[in-house]
């Protein structure tokens, strides 16, 4: 499975943006997918995810009420609408991918995209 994230950018604080990803591959073996980020000097940490079949989602609690997560099957991407944003939110986000069974963790998650950088402006 390959995943291609793209949408970051810089933005004021308040601002919005949205971050796609899109899988391609074996992608019926996918049980769900989300994103991560990583701000400088700290640890990659999970924002939310969203399963494909029941679309069950979480979030963050860092990130609730602000930003959405969504899927289109049909082009096997998912989204991240992200509203409200705050300088803290400044980060690389990376997309992940697993599959049913994986341990949901950064080791054991076993697909993931290159990041792409979200910059917000205080």
């Amino acid at each position: 499975v390959q995943l291609q994230a793209s949408g970051g950018g810089l933005v004021q604080a308040g601002g919005s943006l949205r971050l796609s990803c899109a899988a391609s591959g074996r992608t019926f073996s996918l049980h769900g997918m989300g994103w991560f980020r990583q701000a400088p000097g700290k640890e990659r940490e999970f924002v939310s995810r969203i399963t494909w079949s029941i679309s069950y989602i979480y979030y963050a609690d860092s990130v609730k009420g602000r930003f959405t997560i969504s899927r289109d099957n049909a082009k096997n991407t998912v989204y991240l609408q992200m509203n409200s944003l705050k300088p803290e939110d400044t980060a690389i986000y990376y997309c992940a991918a697993y599959r049913y069974g994986d341990s949901l963790t950064i080791s054991g998650i076993p697909y993931w995209g290159k990041g792409t950088q979200v910059t917000v402006s205080s």
